[in-house]
């Protein structure tokens, strides 16, 4: 599905995708279009990015082909979702003790939609840290 969203290609022009957004929370998924876990969150990401269009913007981006954020933004997983607006990053308390990104695939569309406008709203407001509509930090059942 990664086919259906727009890729940055290089530093530049991730920079300029977060700069040159004023209205709409920019979303990147730092990742591997083969990667398993980027597949299914770009299944996501592609169904709700017609729902979210109004106030969120999404975009890819390679971490192997644009290593200039890796070590900045510490991206070690297989798939990161990161949040800006108006070029500053949106952090999200989940509670898993990361608020700095999303590390995981998410399923639910609509859990993904509730994320994105608590980020929109939040970051209209001026705040740098929101919190999300659902607890994280149980998502694994041990």
């Amino acid at each position: 599905m990664s086919y259906l969203l727009p890729h940055l290609h290089s530093g530049y022009a991730v920079d300029q995708s977060i700069l040159s957004e004023e209205d709409r929370v920019v979303i990147i998924r730092f990742g591997h279009d083969w990667e398993p876990n980027c597949m299914q969150m770009d299944e996501v990401l592609a169904s709700v990015s017609d729902q979210i269009k109004n106030f969120a913007v999404v975009y890819l981006v390679d971490i192997t082909e644009v290593p200039d954020f890796n070590t900045m933004y510490e991206l070690y997983d297989p798939c990161t979702i990161m949040f800006f607006f108006r070029n500053k990053h949106i952090m999200i308390d989940l509670g898993t003790g990361n608020n700095n990104k999303i590390n995981w695939a998410m399923t639910d569309k609509q859990e993904f939609i509730d994320i994105v406008e608590v980020v929109y709203r939040g970051a209209r407001k001026g705040r740098g840290l929101v919190v999300s509509p659902k607890d994280y930090s149980t998502k694994y059942r041990y």
